[in-house]
Parts: C-alpha cells; structure tokens; sequence
C-alpha cells in the first residue's frame, strides 16, 4: 500500500499559516528545527577533536554514545552524559567553547525561512521559547542569532558550583520532559510548538497547532496520525508524495 503523507506546506502557506494563529507563545526546538544537523553530537565530537576534554573522558563519552546507537543507551541517558562529560571545566571555558563551535560549525546552516518566521513573529511580541536535549551553552549561543534571550531557553544543563561545571544534572528535556520543562516553567497549552523529531512528539501535542519542520521518519509518521501539516525549508528534501 502506498504510504500517505501529510500535506506539505509550501514556504508562503507555512510562514501564513503560523501568522494566522495570532500567536502570543511559541515553542521551537533547535537541532534540525531552526539549523540542520545535531549540534548536541556535534559538540560532543568537537569536544574530543579539539582537546577540550581529557583523554580519560574522550574515551568514557564514546563507549556511552557506542552504546546509544546500539540502542543499550536511552536519549535520556546520552543526552545527561553529553553535558556531564565537561565536569570540572569553567564555565567561562564552556561558553567560549560553544561560541567558536557555533561559529564555525552551525551558523551557516540556519534555515532562513526560520530565522525570517521568529523575527516576524519578535516583531509581533510574541514569547517565543527555545527547548533543546543539547546542552545549555550551545543553545543559548545559538538562538541569539534568533533573538531569543538565555531566560527562555530550555536546555540540558547542569549544576554550576563556584563557576565550575558539575556532573549534577538539572533537567534534560527530551521526549515527554520537554512538555515538563515547558510545564514547570509555566507553560502548558503553548500557541505553536514547532520540532523535527519523534522527540519533539510530546510537546508538539500540547500545542494550539503543531508545526513539524524537517520532520525525522518517526515524525512524519506521527504527523500523518494527527493530520500535521509539515514543512520543509529550502535547503531540505522533502519526501515524495505516493502516487
């Protein structure tokens, strides 16, 4: 049997679409939402290329990130272990760090359909919130190309002791802990949630309308049960309609 697709919103219907919604809150997770490719695992190889870490916690992150693609490891468990991986470094360390990584390696693939759609909707003042299972320091740098302040940012991150960073994790929000971190911060019916992944799942359900964009398989399956429109930018390849 052919697979069936959701509709696919062109980049008129989709910037409209959101628009139309006179949003006063919208949700955006970051990696292959707002920029393509995972800036989370990206950090963590950049992390070992680059020296940031020692050799000792080189080889302790790549045996858990094995073990996550062998499925022995949960995206919850990875995520906590890519921000604990930096234990005993600075903190003033970790954000220069994040600075150049985003520089050199994720700034040129912002999509700017995106990058357009949260400056508009600035303009309009809408509350605009990021929610990430990366670490704090990338995302904080990266969603200041998008206006959005570090108090609405909801990322994995950890406990901070006398400007050193600790092992102790303070949330991770991924799967259903993104609509938790949103809900602790206050926010539990959102206007727009717009994600990429099956991870994003549970708070795109929360929202007045979900947007998925770039959609993982996993999603694009969900988003065909709930009757999702999706959205692909420019720089994407949507797949192909069934005939």
């Amino acid at each position: 049997m052919p697979q069936v697709l959701p509709h696919v919103l062109t980049p008129a219907e989709f910037h409209q679409s959101v628009l139309d919604l006179s949003p006063q809150i919208a949700v955006f997770d970051c990696d292959g939402t707002l920029w393509s490719g995972d800036a989370g695992s990206g950090f963590m190889h950049w992390s070992v290329e680059t020296g940031l870490v020692s050799r000792d916690t080189a080889d302790w992150i790549d045996a858990k990130y094995r073990g996550y693609l062998r499925g022995q490891i949960s995206e919850l468990d990875i995520c906590g272990q890519m921000v604990q991986m930096y234990q005993g470094l600075r903190e003033e360390e970790m954000r220069t760090a994040a600075r150049v990584f985003f520089e050199t390696r994720i700034e040129k693939n912002i999509f700017p359909e995106m990058l357009a759609l949260v400056d508009e909707l600035r303009d309009r003042n809408v509350e605009i919130w990021a929610v990430s299972s990366t670490n704090d320091w990338v995302i904080e740098e990266g969603v200041k190309r998008f206006g959005i302040p570090a108090s609405r940012v909801l990322a994995a991150r950890v406990r901070i002791a006398d400007g050193i960073v600790t092992d102790t994790l303070l949330d991770v929000p991924t799967d259903e802990g993104k609509a938790a971190s949103l809900a602790r911060a206050g926010i539990t019916r959102p206007d727009a949630v717009f994600g990429n992944s099956i991870h994003d799942a549970a708070m795109l359900a929360i929202a007045r309308r979900a947007f998925p964009v770039n959609p993982s398989p996993a999603l694009l399956e969900r988003s065909t049960n709930e009757n999702w429109p999706v959205f692909y930018p420019a720089s994407v390849s949507s797949p192909k309609l069934s005939a």
